[in-house]
């Protein structure tokens, strides 16, 4: 007749050996040191209800998306993100390290706080991270919508960085040599580096056109000749409207290799007027035109810079007028120029000021070398009487 089994001890036909060990060493763990047990538990217990507020309250600190941020909304979004398997695995070192627990549930209870720990600080370095990034854009961006268009990649790649790493150290602490994964994930970084290169390349000079901000959406700027106002700043290229109306799309790694000049920031804008005025001008009114001038723009309410004689042309003399416009929008601008121009079309009509134009003037020589016009005098009244 076969021996009957106790129903309180495990198969040990069907549990492992090492599974069986741990449990019977548990036991007599728990026979022994039952006072530090229940005392670890305790402070176990305090432990996780610490982290447990601790993220309840980064929850109600953490902010939401799109709203300005401070530095301890950043931490509140770290702190919210907490995971349970780490607040339990907290506890459970504790416990094990206080209460002096056996070696092979000791060593079970170290890889699983290993493991919980390394993926934790990556989860809290990756919010972290990202509400930095985050802080600082949308403290020169309120509307967030640059930050829009980079984010979802900025979050690939910092998780990406920050969980491969987690994943090496895992195993290293395991022991597993990782030295060929960390070459291979290099040479494999590499190669898809070169073979995406004009990707990348785009990629990254978006990504410095939204936290370094050479222009923002909505600036007029100028590259190359072209002046036109920003649209859209994507990932692969930015979108602009020209002032002659044509939308023009172009790489962002090609754009910021331009010189570009942002029309945006301009407190005002000059504008030069170049004028022409007949040689036979009386020396007093020529003497006169930069005061006529001055009192133009004034009386325009411009800010008058300067204006004067700059040469002598082949049929003029030119002078030249700059003053400031306070508006520097465009339209604005281009307005203000023509109400100078007619402007001072009225006032050297009125002063009997001649704007010259290219001409041409014919003088006969006397034999004596004398500048004379042409039938002058008696001569042009006897050939006007014979073609009578």
């Amino acid at each position: 007749m076969a021996d009957k089994k106790d129903p309180a001890l495990p198969d040990i036909a069907v549990t492992p050996p090492n599974l069986y060990e741990m449990w019977h060493s548990t036991i007599a763990w728990f026979q022994l040191h039952y006072v530090q047990i229940l005392i670890a538990i305790g402070a176990a217990v305090i432990i996780y209800l610490l982290l447990a507020a601790l993220r309840e309250l980064g929850k109600r600190y953490k902010g939401n998306r799109g709203d300005p941020l401070g530095y301890a909304n950043v931490l509140g979004r770290a702190a919210a993100r907490t995971t349970q398997f780490f607040m339990v695995m907290v506890a459970a070192r504790l416990v094990s390290g206080y209460a002096d627990a056996p070696a092979s549930l000791a060593k079970t209870i170290t890889f699983l706080f290993t493991i919980a720990t390394v993926f934790q600080a990556a989860t809290w370095a990756r919010e972290i991270i990202l509400g930095l990034i985050e802080r600082k854009t949308l403290a020169n961006d309120s509307q967030g919508e640059t930050l829009a268009n980079a984010m979802g990649l900025i979050r690939v790649l910092v998780t990406f960085a920050l969980f491969a790493i987690a994943t090496i150290v895992v195993l290293d602490n395991l022991g597993v040599n990782v030295t060929g994964l960390v070459a291979g994930l290099g040479i494999g970084g590499i190669a898809i580096g070169l073979a995406a290169q004009g990707i990348f390349s785009d990629l990254f000079a978006a990504l410095s056109i939204i936290f370094d901000q050479p222009f923002r959406r909505g600036e007029i700027i100028t590259y190359d000749q072209t002046t036109a106002r920003v649209e859209k700043i994507g990932l692969k290229s930015t979108r602009l409207r020209a002032m002659s109306g044509e939308k023009k799309v172009i790489s962002n790694a090609n754009l910021l290799q331009k010189e570009i000049t942002s029309l945006q920031t301009l407190i005002q804008r000059r504008v030069t007027f170049a004028i022409g005025i007949v040689y036979h001008t009386p020396e007093e009114k020529a003497e006169a035109i930069p005061t006529i001038l001055k009192e133009i723009v004034e009386a325009e309410g411009f800010l008058f810079v300067n204006a004067g004689m700059v040469r002598f042309g082949a049929s003029s003399l030119d002078y030249e007028l700059s003053f400031d416009v306070p508006d520097p929008d465009h339209h604005d601008y281009f307005l203000s120029r023509h109400r100078m121009g007619l402007a001072i079309w009225k006032r050297f009509n009125a002063e009997g000021i001649e704007f010259a134009y290219p001409s041409q003037t014919t003088f006969t020589a006397a034999p004596d070398g004398r500048l004379i016009m042409p039938y002058a005098g008696e001569e042009a009244s006897r050939l006007a009487g014979d073609r009578g």
